[in-house]
């Protein structure tokens, strides 16, 4: 969910494009390539040999880490690359992953990138680009086909089709040699590495390595090979050339020269990956574990109505969900339960099992009308025996005097002025299991758009988890929403002291948004 108004991956590349006609390349079906094609891969697989069918898996939540691990990966690759987004802001850290891309690409790596349509408003040139490497394939998912030129003429075109137009690829993976994947709820972006000084997404992905990888491998060939993938060349009349990709090659380059001179600190940070790399020191660190990987089929999104279940990666997680005895937690940044979740939830609740869940506060949430459609719930969930943790805004903030808080919400990057939003999105069943990927907890994810993520089976992974989940509820960082006298109330942590708040924290800006999207109706759309 989001911004609508995403940047796409070349937006540091082009100002001013302008390009000569040419031929495309072919571009048909294709599969991932094989690891075993691969010297990355051949040893990824005899390190996973011993295992017997387990993959290996790290949890990312440092953002820094999250980017080095993208910018390595790419350095490993020796035979494809496969990035699967739904949103791409400009930013260095995309700057410098494009970077390493286009080098990637040189050396001979095949490059799939596929987009949700969303990130293209306006800008297929400019994408476009990027995908005049030979090496280099761009396609875009659910594309408005008509009156793509201004963003008048595709919001109207978005209106003759909203029943389609609406369900977007909230997909987020990243796959190297067909051997090991990044999965998780970060989009790229400044915003989600801790690079942007004004707002700063926590997150949680995970480093999956093995045969996870090529189970990932085919949930990204059933999205690019779909009838709803289009490549970016179609939508052009004079497609960019190799001659613009050099010019623009030149602008990048520059810009990152810029960037270590104006943003030193910042550029040296991310930029550590190349002096000091990690992911021997990862590979290492892996659990091995069964798992299993979860996605939603492509065609979801044609569905008239809502979309049969056997399509739905909600419908491969309900036996797990359905299968939980003592204690379940849930990390979602955008929580709208429905009927159906509150019936799930206060039933479990009621049968004595913990249910914990940690979301965004109105203060905190990037989308205010997503809180809109929560706040109901709460009432209910809370009178049986749900526990409701909301993050706060921002550590050191003048209201929130809370301190600096634990890793998995701050880092010691985020400046005072810097305000923070919960953008993970976990399940954790029985201390036993875990679930890993894009996946709210809100009609959006189980209705309309497409996700992805993996379902893990091991305890000790899962601890870990379970032990970053804890820290982000920890009442210097979150809210605890309580029942007192019948009414709600917000209780938290200032200078080490606990006190209680009657008033929801949140300007009236966000106040009326999340009224608003009640009045009207809209949680079914959340």
């Amino acid at each position: 969910m989001t911004n609508l108004r995403a940047m796409p991956l070349l937006l540091a590349l082009a100002l001013g494009l302008s390009g000569c006609a040419h031929t495309p390349a072919p571009d048909g079906p294709s599969q991932a390539l094989p690891a075993a094609q691969s010297s990355f891969g051949r040893s990824i697989m005899a390190q996973a040999a011993p295992h017997e069918g387990r993959s290996g898996f790290r949890l990312l939540p440092n953002s820094t880490e999250a980017f080095m691990a993208r910018a390595e990966l790419i350095r490993n690759a020796k035979t494809s690359l496969d990035l699967q987004y739904y949103i791409v802001h400009d930013g260095l850290s995309t700057r410098a992953l494009v970077d390493e891309l286009l080098k990637a690409a040189d050396r001979g790596v095949r490059v799939r990138i596929l987009l949700d349509d969303t990130t293209s408003d306006g800008l297929d040139e400019v994408i476009a680009t990027l995908a005049a490497h030979p090496n280099i394939q761009i396609r875009l998912f659910n594309p408005l086909n008509l009156g793509r030129s201004m963003g008048a003429t595709r919001n109207l075109g978005r209106l003759f089709n909203l029943s389609q137009q609406h369900r977007r690829m909230h997909n987020k993976l990243w796959l190297a040699d067909g051997a090991v994947a990044i999965v998780g709820g970060r989009n790229l972006g400044d915003e989600y590495f801790d690079a942007e000084p004004n707002l700063n997404f926590t997150d949680i992905d995970m480093l999956s390595v093995g045969p996870v990888a090529e189970q990932l491998g085919h949930s990204f060939d059933q999205y690019w090979n779909s009838t709803l993938s289009k490549p970016i060349n179609d939508f052009l009349y004079w497609p960019p050339d190799r001659k613009d990709l050099a010019k623009a090659r030149v602008r990048l380059a520059e810009s990152l020269d810029q960037a270590h001179v104006e943003k030193k600190a910042l550029y040296e940070r991310l930029m550590d990956y190349r002096p000091h790399p990690r992911m021997k020191t990862w590979l290492n660190e892996l659990i091995w574990a069964h798992n299993q990987a979860l996605w939603d089929a492509p065609t979801k999104v044609l569905s008239r109505g809502e979309p049969d279940p056997h399509l739905l990666l909600a419908t491969q997680l309900s036996p797990d969900l359905g299968n939980v005895h003592q204690e379940l937690m849930l990390i979602s940044a955008y929580f709208v339960p429905g009927q159906e979740g509150l019936v799930y939830l206060t039933g479990l609740s009621d049968k004595g099992v913990s249910v914990n869940l940690l979301t965004n506060s109105l203060e905190a949430t990037d989308v205010p009308a997503v809180h809109g459609g929560y706040a109901p719930y709460r009432r209910a969930l809370l009178e049986h025996g749900v526990k409701l943790f909301e993050l706060r805004r921002q550590p050191g903030d003048p209201s929130n005097a809370g301190g600096s808080g634990p890793k998995f919400l701050r880092t010691n990057l985020i400046k005072g002025g810097s305000e923070s939003s919960l953008h993970s999105k976990a399940m954790i069943f029985d201390r036993q299991k875990m679930f890993v990927g894009s996946f709210n907890f809100d009609p959006r994810s189980v209705l309309w758009n497409t996700e992805v993520g993996v379902l893990v089976d091991s305890p000790e992974l899962t601890e870990y988890l379970r032990e970053l989940a804890l820290q982000g509820m920890a009442p210097a960082i979150s809210y605890q929403v309580k029942l007192e006298n019948d009414r709600l109330v917000w209780v938290t942590e200032d200078n080490g002291k606990i006190h209680t708040l009657s008033k929801e924290p949140g300007d009236w800006w966000r106040r009326m948004n999340a009224w608003f999207s009640t009045a009207v109706g809209l949680e079914k759309m959340l």
